[in-house]
């Protein structure tokens, strides 16, 4: 009988340790669980497990409260935000935008929370192509385009097919998903054509007293002698550049407003054009002992306006005579295409220095002169600083011409199709 109880004593205590042994066991992995995938440690490992996991329950539930709350209070300032912002995701599918982006790109009829294609909701090549760029490259893409709001269904604008100028930056999420923020750059537009219809206004005023100026300067010339003589041909020359700053800012402008009225279209060589153009800038270009490298075509007709694209040969050529070394070259190369519209590919070098990367954006802008240390670096003398509106002239024939500034400006090479000026990004 003893021996029965002793039995079982000993097999109930067998099974308490097996017992408590388990106990320990789920609870370990208990809070394995809970905690392998949180920065929190463990509080009390006095508990039991099903304790345990009402406790954590609670507490990501708090979390997710707080988690909530923020996003809500993100998505709140977003809405408020003046810059538009997009989400898309891998497949392109606008997933949330502001007001501010609904507004740019005219999303009238698109509610929170819904998800379709953003092809379907904006017809815009420039923004899918940010977009894109964005996703393959895994880097942050700005770009500046103009946008036209389409009438279809999904998009109902209301500005009657007048373009907004617009600047969009993007940031890339690691599951391909794509962030942009948009700006409108209609009233820098709009201030800038502002100040410039100010200043050719006033350039316009200033022609005519100059005129005088110029009339009284050149009589003074002639009548004076020695010092006086002297001082008169420099009156001459400082009323002479002043005049043809005047007349280069209202050939900007005009132009910039009536290209059709300005260019006249003629049928010529451009080949022979360039040789013209260097035979004029030829005694500029001896004084460095510089000297032209062509290479290329023979001939090669196109359709343009002669006279002002001498001009922007002129200006381009004489820029390179400019900030070249002595005794170095200028390579000039015409190619053609062999494709439907027959490009024409104009390449100038020289071997100077070129523009600092800072000044790149800005060299097309009037007014605007690079680094004047360049011009002593290449042991250049007796050469004037200049206007700033040389490469600005440059860019306006161009554009009259039909074509567009590059997006990585470069004034060495331009492309030429039928006639039609178009940068290339070098």
């Amino acid at each position: 009988m003893n021996m029965l109880w002793i039995d079982l004593l000993i097999g109930f205590s067998a099974g308490a340790s097996v017992c408590f042994a388990w106990q320990q066991r789920q609870k370990q992995e208990v809070r394995r669980m809970l905690y392998s995938y949180s920065d929190r440690p463990a509080e009390n490992t006095s508990f039991a497990p099903l304790s345990s996991v009402r406790r954590e329950l609670k507490t990501i539930y708090s979390e997710k409260l707080e988690l909530e709350a923020e996003v809500a209070q993100w998505y709140k300032i977003l809405n408020k935000s003046p810059f538009g912002y997009l989400r898309v995701d891998a497949d392109n599918q606008l997933l949330w935008c502001n007001k501010a982006a609904r507004k740019l790109l005219h999303l009238n009829r698109w509610q929170s929370g819904q998800v379709r294609l953003l092809l379907e909701l904006v017809r815009s090549y420039e923004l899918d192509q940010l977009i894109e760029q964005t996703r393959q490259t895994q880097r942050s893409q700005t770009k500046q385009w103009e946008f036209y709001p389409s009438q279809d269904a999904q998009t109902l604008a209301v500005s009657q097919g007048n373009p907004t100028f617009m600047r969009g930056s993007t940031l890339p999420l690691p599951n391909k998903d794509v962030i942009v923020f948009l700006e409108s750059q209609e009233p820098l537009k709009i201030l800038k054509r502002t100040q410039e219809k100010l200043l050719s206004d006033l350039t316009h005023e200033l022609r005519t007293p100059l005129t005088g100026m110029r009339l009284i300067a050149e009589t003074l010339e002639q009548r004076h002698e020695g010092l006086d003589k002297k001082w008169s041909q420099q009156l001459v020359r400082e009323t002479n550049r002043l005049y043809h700053l005047v007349q280069d800012w209202l050939e900007i402008s005009r132009l910039a407003s009536h290209p059709h009225q300005v260019l006249s279209q003629q049928t010529f060589d451009v080949v022979a054009l360039i040789y013209e153009t260097w035979d004029t800038l030829t005694p500029v270009a001896e004084q460095k002992q510089v000297t032209l490298q062509y290479a290329g075509l023979e001939h090669c007709t196109m359709i343009g306006d002669r006279d002002r694209l001498t001009q922007v040969f002129i200006n381009l050529l004489d820029n390179g005579i400019k900030y070249s070394p002595v005794a170095q070259p200028i390579s000039v190369q015409v190619q053609q295409s062999e494709g439907e519209n027959k490009d024409i590919c104009i390449e100038i070098f020289d071997r100077g220095q070129g523009f600092d990367p800072e000044d790149l954006p800005y060299i097309f802008e009037r007014l605007y002169r690079g680094d004047q240390s360049r011009v002593r670096q290449t042991d250049s003398t007796n050469f004037s600083k200049g206007s700033g509106l040389g490469l600005a002239i440059v860019q306006q024939i161009v554009t009259a011409h039909g074509g567009r500034s590059p997006q990585k400006p470069s004034p060495r090479l331009w492309r030429m199709a039928n006639g039609y000026f178009t940068p290339k990004t070098a």
